[in-house]
């Protein structure tokens, strides 16, 4: 493992605690999609079929039984928890996140490595987790003011896609020219749809305002 990889991990685990820190601290899910959270469990769930049938690492094994069960935890927190499902803004979060699912398993079904279960199960997360965010983004910008806790989740999912990229660059200069153009167009277009929020993010950084996002 190279260290762009475990930078990678290490700042999707922090997105992870931070907005589960955010949860649990403050009984309050104000400001978080929870169509995002259930695409994100839709996409670990899909990806890491192979967790009970092939072994890699203990941290790798780890690091998949961390990522589906936080994302179980918050999606229940936000569905079943008395106090978090009162603060869950409903009427500002209705982006049709089922056309995202619906489209990336249409395009798992096109464009995979092999016609296998497990493999388009795989390239069904790969296109889903390109494009999970989008709630998340649209519930900011309609809401405008964005918390500090979940301006820093949206910060840090960001930065552990781009870091994927960089471990993707230099994978294939260190490993026989070898890639997988399915995620890294996939991995593209995730990190092109976070350029807007890092832009505003970092002219709140700069001026040390609060961070607002444009309607």
């Amino acid at each position: 493992m190279n260290a762009f990889r475990f930078l990678g991990d290490m700042t999707h685990l922090f997105s992870v605690i931070v907005l589960l820190l955010k949860i649990y601290a403050n009984k309050s899910c104000s400001g978080v999609s929870r169509k995002t959270q259930e695409l994100y469990l839709a996409v670990f769930v899909a990806r890491y079929l192979d967790l009970f049938t092939d072994y890699i690492s203990l941290y790798n094994t780890v690091m998949k039984l961390v990522f589906i069960s936080t994302s179980a935890a918050i999606v229940w927190y936000m569905r079943r928890h008395p106090q978090v499902r009162r603060t869950y803004d409903r009427e500002q979060d209705t982006f049709r996140h089922l056309i995202l699912a619906a489209a990336a398993f249409v395009l798992a079904l096109i464009f995979n490595d092999r016609f296998t279960i497990r493999e388009i199960c795989w390239a069904f997360s790969i296109y889903l987790e390109a494009v999970a965010i989008l709630p998340q983004l649209v519930l900011l910008q309609r809401s405008r003011n964005v918390d500090n806790l979940t301006g820093q989740y949206v910060l840090f999912l960001g930065a552990y896609r781009a870091f994927y990229i960089l471990n993707w660059v230099y994978r294939y200069f260190t490993e026989g020219h070898q890639s997988r153009w399915i995620p890294w167009i996939a991995g593209l277009v995730q990190t092109g749809l976070y350029a807007d929020f890092f832009y505003y993010y970092f002219l709140s950084w700069k001026n040390n305002v609060k961070l607002e996002l444009p309607a």
